[in-house]
């Protein structure tokens, strides 16, 4: 598995979408009224697409994904009322997105699911943290809940099948580390829905076609 999409909730999934290319100088993939879609893609590095998903109304849920950016303080929202957490100190970045900052409740327990999940390595320079193997991109944090938040993230993570992977004994060793999977009432979709020990929801899509 590979952790592919960091995916957005929004009612206008552009002008979000927009601002978060303008931000960091991302990649236009997708330009649809459902759905807009941009790549980060660092060089030496992993590719990382934020995905923004048309919602019907407003996102209440809690918002306990938060993009990390390089920029002025003074930014701290996109038109949405996403939070983002900006500051101008560029140590420890990697590029325009600093990091992932991803609320739980159990720090150490989370750490070493995600570190599984993603196959993300600990960075030592920062406490908590994850970052791609090759040491390049953005960090994924693993940070204390402010408080428990029950409702569907408004931001949440996609993570990849490669092709060969046991998808029984992939879901097996998510439930085995804690993990669970739920089944939401929107249809036939080809990817699946999970939530890691602390509630925090991602999906597991499929493996590529072959070409």
């Amino acid at each position: 598995m590979f952790l592919e999409n960091v995916v957005f909730d929004a009612v206008q999934p552009r002008v979000v979408g927009r601002f978060w290319e303008d931000l960091l100088g991302l990649q236009q993939l997708t330009d649809e009224e459902a759905g807009y879609e941009t790549r980060l893609a660092v060089p030496d590095g992993p590719e990382l697409d934020l995905c923004f998903q048309q919602v019907g109304e407003p996102p209440t849920g809690p918002s306990r994904l938060t993009l990390e950016v390089v920029g002025p303080a003074t930014l701290t929202a996109d038109p949405e009322g996403n939070p983002v957490r900006a500051d101008e100190d560029a140590a420890l970045a990697d590029g325009p997105l600093r990091g992932l900052a991803l609320e739980v409740a159990d720090v150490a327990r989370e750490l070493a699911f995600w570190t599984w999940l993603t196959g993300w390595h600990h960075d030592p320079a920062v406490t908590d943290a994850l970052r791609h193997p090759t040491g390049r991109g953005p960090l994924l944090r693993l940070v204390p809940e402010t408080a428990p938040e029950d409702g569907k993230n408004r931001v949440h993570l996609d993570l990849r099948l490669e092709p060969g992977d046991d998808v029984t004994a992939i879901v097996a060793a998510i439930t085995a580390r804690g993990g669970s999977e739920f089944h939401p009432d929107w249809g036939d979709l080809p990817w699946r829905h999970f939530r890691d020990p602390g509630g925090n929801e991602f999906c597991l899509l499929p493996a590529p076609k072959d070409p």
